[in-house]
């Protein structure tokens, strides 16, 4: 049987708020476990949570990104369960009346054209604790750290057929909200991950097949793998006619396989009730209207405007402006050198290339963006050649010790300026040509395809340091009949 798979996200971003969504405890990551939960994230006797502002603008900031409608009026729940890194047995979130309501995103399919995908909504709700194994010998150690932290949950459509549309969603999320500044996108420390629901139906039918839940995958190679166990597992329930349990399972990236962590829960399990110690939230069409002014240039609007001002092709331009700090990285470069082009070349190849063979991201690359302007004012002012840059690139991002980072130290150190005195230039050139008679003769009878072979043997010659313009140059006058 032909099966169509059903995908749907919901995608849990911590907001960059110094202090907790309802507690002046703070947000900061790496602390030692149990120093930043305050009464309140305890949810002992007698406290009473105030809401961060803070967090209100950056969930209205994201909405409005995405052309969603923002609901004047939204109202915390209480989400009614009991788990270890709970302590207050439930935790605060908006079930009824979001902040965000409906909004979509395009994403890139493979063949190049676009896919719009529908955002149901986008709600406000506090994080729990982090339960421990490692470490405990049969025991679970719980840190609250991270209890009331706030996150904005945005819950996807199910308008995704494969696993690589839900990357290409993730990533499209991930590159919004750092552009907007709202989270840092932090997969590691937690502060970007999703949970992904996944069913199958024969093709061509209407009805949703039964789904089930992935919990808590914080990479986007995860997810992609996750996703596509589970299709097959799923596809091989039902293709040996059992049937699929309405379930969540968490993903196993060691052995690749999904399991079984409970049974799915309704929204009737966890007793939803509105919060009775907060209000709920009003913000007025003038405070959209101030937010709004607020919002920055984005991966979309900055894309186009690569192509159109900059003269970028949309392969550069696309991938220059998926990652926030690759971009601010070639924007840097590109005024320095005045040369997008250039600077676009060089960022998505030799730069990136070092940078993915080190697991580097470009916010901690070893050549910052002045110290590789330098070297690219170099090649343009001729003091190097394209190929002796390389070499010069590649000292920089190694360098160790002082003076190595620096283009013009390792230019002097190394000697490697290039020749453009055009008599020395002359001089190697006229003791190729003596040695070479036979390749003289066939280039002056018609094979001009062989002045690749001179220029090769000049550069060879100088070690890589003649001006290959000049080179070029002065072989054609020398070789002519």
């Amino acid at each position: 049987m032909q099966w169509e798979v059903v995908i749907g996200l919901e995608i849990h971003v911590q907001l960059s708020t110094k202090s907790k969504i309802f507690s002046g405890a703070s947000t900061a990551y790496g602390a030692e476990p149990n120093t930043q939960a305050c009464t309140v994230d305890l949810g002992l006797p007698g406290v009473l949570p105030v809401f961060n502002a803070e967090a209100l603008k950056k969930s209205v900031l994201f909405g409005l990104a995405i052309g969603a409608k923002i609901n004047e009026r939204s109202v915390f729940d209480r989400k009614n369960y009991f788990y270890p890194d709970s302590p207050k047995a439930y935790q605060i979130s908006q079930l009824y009346y979001p902040i965000v309501g409906e909004g979509d995103i395009d994403i890139d399919m493979e063949d190049g054209t676009l896919k719009r995908i529908g955002i149901t909504r986008a709600h406000m709700e506090e994080d729990a604790g982090k339960s421990l194994h490692e470490n405990f010998h049969g025991q679970t150690g719980i840190d609250l750290n991270r209890a009331g932290t706030p996150l904005l949950e945005i819950v996807s459509e199910p308008d995704m057929c494969t696993a690589k549309e839900a990357v290409a969603y993730m990533r499209k999320i991930h590159s919004i909200v750092r552009y907007l500044g709202v989270s840092d996108g932090n997969m590691q420390e937690g502060s970007f991950r999703c949970d992904a629901n996944v069913s199958l139906r024969p093709k061509g039918q209407e009805e949703f097949g039964t789904r089930a839940e992935l919990k808590n995958i914080n990479s986007f190679r995860f997810v992609e793998k996750a996703i596509n166990v589970e299709i097959e597992r799923q596809m091989d329930i039902l293709e040996s006619g059992g049937t699929v349990m309405q379930e969540t399972r968490l993903y196993d990236s060691e052995k690749n396989e999904t399991r079984s962590m409970r049974s799915k829960e309704e929204a009737n399990d966890y007793r939803y009730f509105p919060d009775p110690d907060l209000l709920p939230i009003v913000i007025s069409a003038e405070e959209i209207e101030e937010i709004l002014a607020t919002l920055p240039e984005l991966p979309d609007d900055k894309y186009a405007r690569y192509m159109e001002q900059l003269g970028l092709s949309e392969k550069d331009a696309k991938a220059l402006t998926i990652d926030l700090d690759m971009a601010e990285y070639f924007e840097a470069v590109q005024q320095a050198v005045g040369d997008p082009k250039m600077a676009a070349n060089w960022i998505l190849g030799d730069v990136a290339a070092l940078n993915n063979k080190n697991a580097v991201e470009f916010k901690i690359c070893p050549v910052n963006a002045q110290q590789l302007s330098r070297l690219l004012e170099r090649i343009k002012d001729n003091t190097i050649s394209g190929k002796i840059a390389k070499e010069v690139f590649e000292a920089m991002y190694y360098h160790e010790g002082e003076g190595e980072g620096d283009a013009d130290s390792i230019i002097e150190e190394k000697g490697l300026k290039q020749i453009s005195d055009s008599g020395a230039i002359e001089v190697i050139i006229d003791e190729i040509i003596a040695n070479n008679p036979g390749q003289v003769a066939e280039f002056q009878s018609g094979k001009d395809k062989l002045i690749g072979f001179f220029v090769g043997q000049v550069m060879k010659a100088s070690k890589g340091k003649a001006n290959p313009a000049q080179v070029n140059q002065l072989l054609q006058q020398k070789l002519k009949p």
